[in-house]
Order: C-alpha cells, then sequence, then structure tokens
C-alpha cells in the first residue's frame, strides 16, 4: 500500500529534492569548467586548427541539439530525472575516451558527438526540472539561484585551470587530467540523481512522465522564433567570440580559463539578478534589454576584429582591457536562457508542453546554429571577422522586434 504524504511531509521532501538539485547543478557546473569550457584550446592546441575547420566542427558539436529532442522523446517513458541521468552518463563516458586516447580527427569527431549528445539533452531536461520544482511566482527567481550556483562552480573549475595550465599541471596530451576531473563530477551528479529519482514528488507538483509525442502549437511560434534567433547569435557568440582571442591574439587555455572565471564570477550575482528582474519588469522587457545591449556589444566586437585582423592597432593597456570586457559581456548572453524558459511556462497550454517544447526549442536553435557555423566560417575566411559580428547584431536586432511583440499578459503570466 502506498502512503499518502502529508502536506507537511510533501513541502519537506520537495525542499529536500531543491537542495539535491541544486547539489547536481554544482557538479554540472564544476564539469562544464573541466570540458566545455577548454574544448576550443583542445581543438586548437591538440589538432591546430584554423577558423574554416573551427566552423566545421561545430556540425558535430551542435547536430545533438538537433537530435536531442527525438532522443528525448524516444525515452519518454522515463521520468526527466532519469533522462538526466542518463545524459550525463553519456557525456562522463566520451570524456572518458577523449581523456585516454588521442584519436584521429574524424574519431575525435565522433567521441565530441557523444559529448555533446548528453550535453544538448540535458540542456531541456534542466531547465524543466529546476521549473517544475519551482512555485509559479518565482520561477525567475529560482531559475537564478540555480544558475547561480551552476555559475560558482564554473568558476571555480576556471580558477582551478587557471593555475593547472599556468603551472603546467595540466595540458592536452593523453591522458588529459581536466576531462577526467569533467567526467569524475559528471558520475558523482549521476549518484545523485539516482537519490533525485526516490524522492522527487511526481504529476503536476514534480517531474513527471513525458507524453512521447512531439509538440509544434501556433500558440508557441513567438517562442520558436525567439530560440532561432539566438542559434544564430549564441553560435557567434560560443564560437567565433573566442575565436578572435585564441586565433587572432594567440591566448592560450590558461588566459580563456580566466576569462571564464571572470563571466562565471559575475553571473553568480548577475543570474539571480536577471530571475528577479523576470518576475519583477516580465519577460518582454527584460527580453528587449538584452537584445538592445548586445546590438552595441556586436558592433564594438566587429570594430575592434576588423582593426585586430588587418594589423590597425596594437593592444596594450586599456585596448587589451576592452578586449576582455567584450568578451566577459558576451558571455553573459548565455545567461539570458532562463527568460526564454519562463517566456515558455508562462505561455504553455499544459504543463506536459513544457519539455518537449523546450527540447524543439532547442533543436531550432541549433538547426540555424550549425548553419551559422558553416557560413561565419565561410565569412571569417573571405570577408573577414568584422563581418561575422555585424551578423550577429542583425540578430540582436530582429530579436528585439520579436520580443516588442509579446504581450504584456503573457509576460507576466505564470
Amino acid at each position: 500500500m502506498k502512503l499518502k504524504l502529508t502536506d507537511g511531509a510533501a513541502g519537506a521532501n520537495m525542499a529536500f529534492a531543491i537542495k539535491l538539485f541544486m547539489a547536481i547543478t554544482a557538479f554540472v557546473g564544476l564539469a562544464m569548467g573541466f570540458s566545455d569550457a577548454l574544448l576550443a584550446n583542445y581543438f586548437k592546441d591538440a589538432y591546430d586548427v584554423n577558423a574554416q575547420q573551427r566552423g566545421f566542427i561545430e556540425f558535430p558539436r551542435e547536430m545533438p541539439g538537433v537530435l536531442a529532442i527525438f532522443v528525448i522523446a524516444a525515452l519518454a517513458g522515463l521520468r526527466d530525472i532519469r533522462t538526466a541521468l542518463a545524459a550525463h552518463a553519456l557525456t562522463a563516458a566520451a570524456l572518458i575516451a577523449l581523456a585516454f586516447l588521442r584519436p584521429a580527427f574524424p574519431v575525435m569527431l565522433i567521441f565530441l558527438f557523444l559529448y555533446s549528445m548528453g550535453v544538448h539533452m540535458y540542456l531541456a531536461l534542466g531547465d524543466s526540472i529546476a521549473l517544475s520544482l519551482a512555485q509559479k511566482q518565482n520561477m525567475g527567481s529560482m531559475l537564478g539561484r540555480i544558475n547561480s550556483v551552476r555559475m560558482a562552480l564554473f568558476m571555480f573549475a576556471g580558477v582551478v585551470t587557471f593555475f593547472g595550465f599556468r603551472r603546467g599541471l595540466f595540458d592536452f596530451e593523453t591522458p588529459v587530467a581536466v576531462f577526467l576531473l569533467a567526467a569524475v563530477c559528471l558520475t558523482l551528479a549521476c549518484l545523485l540523481f539516482l537519490l533525485l529519482t526516490r524522492i522527487a514528488p511526481a504529476g503536476e507538483n514534480g517531474p513527471a512522465r513525458r507524453s512521447t509525442k512531439l509538440v509544434f502549437r501556433r500558440a508557441y511560434l513567438r517562442y520558436y522564433v525567439i530560440c532561432a534567433l539566438f542559434g544564430g547569435r549564441k553560435q557567434i557568440m560560443l564560437v567565433y567570440s573566442p575565436w578572435v582571442l585564441i586565433d587572432l591574439l594567440d591566448f592560450g587555455a590558461d588566459t580563456m580559463s580566466i576569462l571564464s572565471v571572470a563571466g562565471a564570477f559575475i553571473g553568480i550575482f548577475f543570474m539571480p539578478l536577471v530571475g528577479r528582474w523576470i518576475d519583477r519588469f516580465g519577460v518582454r522587457n527584460v527580453m528587449m534589454a538584452e537584445a538592445f545591449a548586445f546590438i552595441s556589444v556586436y558592433i564594438a566586437y566587429g570594430f575592434l576584429s576588423r582593426w585586430i585582423s588587418h594589423n590597425a592597432v596594437v593592444l596594450t593597456g586599456a585596448g587589451m582591457m576592452l578586449v576582455y570586457l567584450l568578451n566577459i559581456i558576451d558571455r553573459m548572453s548565455a545567461q539570458f536562457a532562463m527568460v526564454r524558459a519562463v517566456y515558455l511556462r508562462s505561455i504553455a497550454l499544459t504543463p506536459d508542453d513544457v519539455t518537449p517544447s523546450l527540447s524543439l526549442g532547442m533543436s531550432l536553435d541549433h538547426v540555424i546554429g550549425i548553419a551559422f557555423s558553416f557560413v561565419c566560417g565561410t565569412i571569417w575566411y573571405i570577408w573577414g571577422p568584422e563581418y561575422v559580428f555585424l551578423l550577429a547584431g542583425i540578430l540582436s536586432l530582429a530579436n528585439l522586434f520579436a520580443a516588442r511583440g509579446i504581450g504584456i499578459k503573457e509576460s507576466f503570466s505564470a
């Protein structure tokens, strides 16, 4: 006989589930700091890729973002938590392979694909689990706190990698110690997910089983458009913004790590602030402010990359600080993902639509991202990096107009 929890016991159960999920988020933040943040330097140091090859690498890295929707749908018989556990196990296994092997370039791309599949599955599932544990009136604040924890541990991992590479303790020779550290962190996250499966409430008050059907509704069309626009802009932010520093300025893994630390440190305080802004000002206003801010960022990045690539300026002092500042601000763009998640939850016709719709939005994001990887790599190679960032500014402008059309009611509804 199954005993029904009292309201007090159910509340305590939910509180413990939230704490467990916070701990899981911490381990995931560590793992990403020890792996994802260093992949661009890994490609450069271990395989000596150029800008055009860097764009090609994004195909196996981003294709899982398109396919994840089908994998998540196929695993719909599992709760979100068990699917997230499987995702992290896959990511950890791929990292162990990359750590102990120095595979030929095509084989490395296969392991990169498997790593990325696990990461992208969790991108949709993580927000869905967090939203299911949050109260309706504080969704933004809840996501802000969770992401703040992730960024704090991401920052810690960045500090470790900075000193590790600077002192010669880490490198990209076999075995790659930082990838092994990431795999250990993800294994610990899997163990905590096992515990979470036992205590997290199911159904309306927790992460439930999902429908096997893919969800596409006209009511969510603006959400899909916003995801697609972000996909192109995100690809430029993730791939070509750091490539200015790595390729044009020859920054190593230690410098890129310390920039990750700076961005993560700001994120610890910035992400809870974004969450409170969502609850106070609404999705529409926050999304418009983000789009407007990044139009300016990409225009500045475009001019700066042109001057650097044409040797029109020697960066010292204030000029180098501007490069650092733009890179750190650019990293803040990814921290607005919670705004889209809250927007979808606010317009969802049923809670069952949230996970499959987040997955579809992520797939659209990555379809556009893959296309932009090839396009932007070619643009960079033929015309120059400044035109890549001009394109990012145009996408931010389009995002501004898309956000402007969000109704006041759906901006604040929960």
